[in-house]
């Protein structure tokens, strides 16, 4: 599978970047930048092309694509992110993507940030947050249904985004904190719980057939490893700071796109 990441390069000014769960810490830029390097490299050794775009020094947050756009194998669904100092972060991302996918944009009142959107096959399970309102559930709903694609909305309660709670690991597994998130929406899956302790391990990046994980979430790591899954680490605590997971720092798709197969994690 020939897979595309399009990732940017960490902003000087991070340090500013959007809080809503998170009490503030000074972030370590160049250990940041460079935790942020190790992240691609491991994105690349995994298969993965990189297509770096340059830091935005005006967007502290602009390092989280994920949050810009929803790529599907027939389309790429613009945000309109639910933080308004992160919106003119889209316009770049838009560019970037246009030479891979056709472009829809979702419009105000909608909001939704690509955090929120967990694809399995043909469901886009789709957080709704304190980013992601209802407007934003219904218009990509209306967007994405011409491709085949069926949403389902899930209160997230205790966390920034969807992700943060939950994500697909392979194997009809989610990886779970339910304090976080209503689970019934999952049901059909099957639940894969993160220990008490290590309440944002739930944030994991399917790569082929690896599951990418933070290091600071060991025992997550050996709970996964015990059910089968091959797991590869990576030290992203300094981007934790800003609310950061392992998904959030890339925009995973095929180039180009081949026939779906349940398991698909953009």
């Amino acid at each position: 599978m020939i897979l595309a990441a399009i990732t940017r390069d960490v902003s000087s000014n991070i340090n500013d970047c959007e809080l809503s769960f998170h009490e503030r810490q000074r972030i370590d830029v160049a250990e940041a930048i460079a935790q942020h390097e190790a992240y691609r490299d491991c994105l690349a050794e995994l298969g993965a092309r990189i297509v770096s775009l340059p830091a935005e020094p005006g967007l502290p947050d602009a390092v989280f694509v994920e949050d810009a756009a929803v790529v599907l194998d027939e389309v790429a669904v613009i945000s309109n992110m639910g933080a308004a100092s992160r919106r003119p972060e889209a316009a770049s991302v838009a560019e970037a993507l246009a030479d891979y996918r056709p472009l829809e944009f979702l419009k105000a009142p909608a909001t939704l940030d690509g955090g929120d959107v967990m694809r399995i096959g043909h469901t886009l399970f789709v957080g709704l947050s304190r980013r992601t309102n209802r407007q934003g559930v219904e218009q990509l709903s209306e967007l994405v249904r011409p491709h085949g694609y069926e949403v389902q909305p899930v209160e997230a309660i205790g966390c920034l985004h969807l992700k943060s709670a939950c994500s697909y690991v392979g194997n009809d597994t989610i990886l779970v904190n339910r304090s976080w998130i209503d689970v019934e929406p999952l049901r059909g899956f099957e639940l894969l719980d993160v220990p008490e302790d290590e309440p944002a391990a739930a944030n994991a990046l399917l790569i082929n057939d690896t599951v990418v994980l933070p290091s600071s979430f060991p025992k997550t790591r050996a709970r996964l490893e015990e059910r089968g899954f091959r797991v590869r680490t990576v030290d992203v605590s300094e981007l934790q700071k800003a609310e950061a997971g392992v998904t959030c720092c890339s925009v995973i798709f095929e180039n180009p796109p081949s026939a779906r197969s349940r398991g698909t994690t953009a």
